[in-house]
């Protein structure tokens, strides 16, 4: 069910822009490992293996055990944090979280939809997904891979959920439970035709709208 992936690390002394920019530059990623009681530990990564690892992934439900050098036993660790650059979109920083056997963490965990819904399938619906993530509140060992949600009883109208879906005992969903994840909405067309019949007298046609010369000029 957990997902645990490795990822190579190596200890840095100094820290502050000047040493992230210069870290930066020669293909390396700064990074802090944090959390448990225990002192902050700052690392570099290897820029192409990270983010070939984070693009491999689903970052906030994966284990990353990280192996750094000179350290005899690896960490087990959740990323918690990602700092990209706004142009460039490389890795700026990245925070990792400890986390210890048999103690409850907090993750996200991915929706995904299964099937065709009838309401899509025979009377021309759209399947609306609101909810992508779903908080839980579990011990690692007890992580989801993901939340597989069958869709394809929903007609046009019918919602789901999270107290539709069915979690693991240990796996406890910490957003509210009358949240929406996802819902058959109309036909688009029938929608907004339905939305112009209500403003019309019985009868009455609907007229173009004529934009007068002021309004042009306001243009």
């Amino acid at each position: 069910m957990t997902i645990t992936k490795s990822l190579k690390a190596t200890k840095r002394d100094g820290t502050g822009k000047g040493v992230a920019r210069k870290l930066r530059q020669s293909g390396r990623v700064p990074a802090v490992l944090y959390g448990s009681g225990l002192d902050a530990l700052h690392l570099t990564l290897d820029a192409m293996e990270v983010e070939h690892l984070f693009a491999a992934i689903s970052v906030e439900n994966t284990i990353v055990e990280l192996d750094i050098e000179g350290e005899k036993q690896t960490q087990q660790t959740l990323v918690r944090e990602i700092q990209a650059h706004p142009v460039k979109n490389s890795l700026v920083h990245v925070d990792f979280l400890r986390i210890q056997k048999g103690v409850a963490v907090d993750v996200e965990v991915p929706v995904h939809l299964v099937g065709t819904p009838i309401g899509v399938k025979q009377h021309g619906g759209v399947l609306e997904q609101i909810i992508h993530e779903i908080e839980v509140r579990c011990i690692p060992s007890m992580i989801p891979e993901s939340f597989e949600v069958d869709v394809s009883g929903l007609d046009i109208d019918d919602a789901l959920r999270v107290s539709d879906l069915v979690f693991e005992e240990g796996v406890t969903p910490t957003i509210e439970k009358e949240r929406t994840v996802c819902q058959v909405a109309p036909p688009r067309a029938v929608a907004v035709e339905g939305e112009v019949a209500e403003t019309l007298e019985p009868g009455e046609a609907a007229e173009p709208e004529v934009i007068g010369d002021s309004e042009r000029d306001e243009e």
